[in-house]
């Protein structure tokens, strides 16, 4: 069975100036499919870093990077482009919807950025989705006019919009009440159990990560060792 994500010794040294720190230290990862991982550590221990490295918005300083079995820590940027809009989804913390957009058009945004427009096929895509996280009555609501919940949903199922190998979630619920935050946990379980999609969710609430399948954290750059949840 093909890892969908297998990271080896990460390294991340960022410099400033003649100073240089050192935020991950050799970090080893492998997510198979259909799991539900939770990435924890204290504030500034290189979560956020070792997601934007996975999602190949970040170059590591040293490492090697499989998704799907295919090496991306040394594609050029063009390529690192295409791969991340077809196969990687993103939810980050605050959304990052398009306020003037329609919620369907916000969906639509990964699949006709790269087709050049919205598609009845894409059209069709969007309001599967829409409808699948509950949103079939608010999909041409401009996204400035959803509550905190309904744009974390639209945001999954953006995420969702060209059938991702693998989603990463950056504090998915972090701005969020305890209610919608419950609502849009539930969401990305549900995904997970029905249709396999792997999440790797970054997190400071442990009843996110008790309700994954497997918990790794962070500590001083490099990981403790994964532990499974019993259960689900």
């Amino acid at each position: 069975m093909t890892a969908v994500l297998d990271a080896r010794g990460i390294v991340m040294t960022f410099r400033n100036g003649d100073e240089f720190t050192r935020v991950l230290l050799g970090v080893d990862v492998t997510l198979d499919p259909g799991e539900l991982v939770a990435l924890l550590g204290a504030s500034g221990s290189g979560k956020s870093t070792l997601l934007s490295i996975v999602g190949l918005l970040l170059r590591p300083t040293a490492g090697i990077i499989t998704i799907g079995g295919e090496r991306v820590d040394t594609l050029s940027d063009t390529k690192s482009s295409l791969f991340r809009n077809k196969r990687l989804g993103f939810i980050f913390q605050f959304h990052n919807l398009l306020p003037d957009f329609t919620a369907l058009e916000n969906v639509s945004f990964p699949a006709a950025a790269a087709g050049g427009g919205i598609t009845s096929a894409i059209r069709q895509r969007a309001s599967e989705l829409l409808a699948r996280v509950g949103l079939s009555d608010r999909m041409n609501f401009p996204a400035a006019r959803l509550s905190g919940g309904q744009k974390q949903r639209v945001a999954i199922a953006r995420a969702l919009m060209n059938h991702p190998e693998l989603v990463l979630a950056d504090e998915p619920t972090g701005s969020l009440d305890r209610a919608s935050a419950d609502q849009v946990l539930a969401l990305m379980r549900e995904i997970n159990r029905e249709d396999g999609t792997t999440f790797l969710i970054c997190t400071h609430d442990e009843q996110v990560a008790s309700r994954c399948t497997r918990r790794i954290t962070l500590v001083d750059g490099q990981f403790d060792s994964g532990m499974r949840n019993k259960t689900n």
